[in-house]
């Protein structure tokens, strides 16, 4: 089946919804998604920090390269301090090579009990597979055998998608995807293998369109940030809301930047009505009310 998004998930106000609820009368739900990918030095770089000179694309481009691995090396260990400290388990959002390339890092977000989220074999964009069904079920694969679980979600690469990648990712036992930028809510589309949820991740506060698209200054992302919180946690009131802060180690893990991330848990904290929850409960609690899948 191909199928537009429309054809998916009718159009629905959020107003004319009801309301969902959280547990304990809270608000807002924070969703914390770390991003860690495999950028292949035989393919041009997933995201360019110095462009190449006369804007030709070489390769290797080793210097594009340089600044993710800072990320894998360095960056990430920063997100892991920060993250023990305030003792919270982000959704990981993994290239399933991550387990290969990387293992020393994907082994300690695994011990730490973070959670797995499929994010395809490695950093390329879905529309470039050539076999999208057979990397689906690989990454899939890989992700369960390193951590003894598979995957409940998905993210695409760049969020990603063909019109077809719905039902290949449903087939392989996905439960919710966060490519649909769509909504403040969790919503429900259809495939022909079955329903996907469809959970409010983000772009806007995404830390590569802001820091790298964007060229905001660091300190002006944490501001985004909490606005957009301040407004959710008051409309957070009358109907519950998710906020979701998706985060890459090469960028929010350099020394320049970390404070911000901190800051913004450190204000956040100060607000009653907040859980921090990954990806795979903020789906639990709504396929518990939805009964989306069994």
């Amino acid at each position: 089946m191909s199928l537009p998004p429309g054809a998916r998930a009718p159009y629905s106000a959020i107003v004319d919804r009801p309301p969902l609820a959280l547990p304990g009368g809270a608000r807002i739900v924070f969703w914390t998604i770390v991003n860690l990918e495999v950028w292949d030095i035989a393919r041009p770089m997933a995201r360019q920090v110095l462009p190449a000179p006369t804007g030709q694309v070489l390769l290797p481009d080793v210097p594009n390269w340089s600044w993710h691995e800072y990320g894998m090396r360095v960056g990430v260990w920063r997100f892991f301090d920060l993250f023990r400290r305030l003792d919270l388990r982000p959704t990981l959002s993994v290239n399933a090579r991550v387990c290969d390339d990387y293992e020393r890092v994907a082994a300690e977000a695994r011990d730490r009990g973070w959670e797995f989220m499929g994010h395809a074999w490695d950093q390329m964009p879905i529309h470039k597979v050539e076999d999208q069904r057979g990397m689906i079920h690989r990454s899939m694969d890989r992700l369960e055998g390193f951590t003894g679980k598979r995957p409940v979600g998905w993210l695409g690469p760049g969020l990603t998608q063909t019109f077809e990648t719905p039902e290949l990712l449903a087939e392989a036992g996905v439960r919710y995807i966060g490519d649909w930028v769509y909504d403040d809510e969790p919503t429900v589309i259809s495939t022909g293998n079955g329903p996907l949820v469809t959970l409010p991740y983000t772009v806007e506060l995404n830390d590569i369109p802001m820091m790298i698209v964007q060229h905001h200054e660091s300190a002006y992302w944490k501001r985004r940030v909490m606005d957009q919180f301040h407004q959710l946690h008051a409309e957070g009131a009358e109907r519950p809301k998710i906020i979701a802060v998706a985060i890459h180690p090469y960028i929010s893990g350099q020394p320049h930047r970390i404070r911000y991330l901190e800051e913004i848990y450190d204000e956040v904290s100060r607000f009653e009505g907040v859980l921090h929850w990954n990806g795979e409960e903020i789906y639990r609690w709504f396929n518990g009310s939805a009964k989306v899948h069994p």
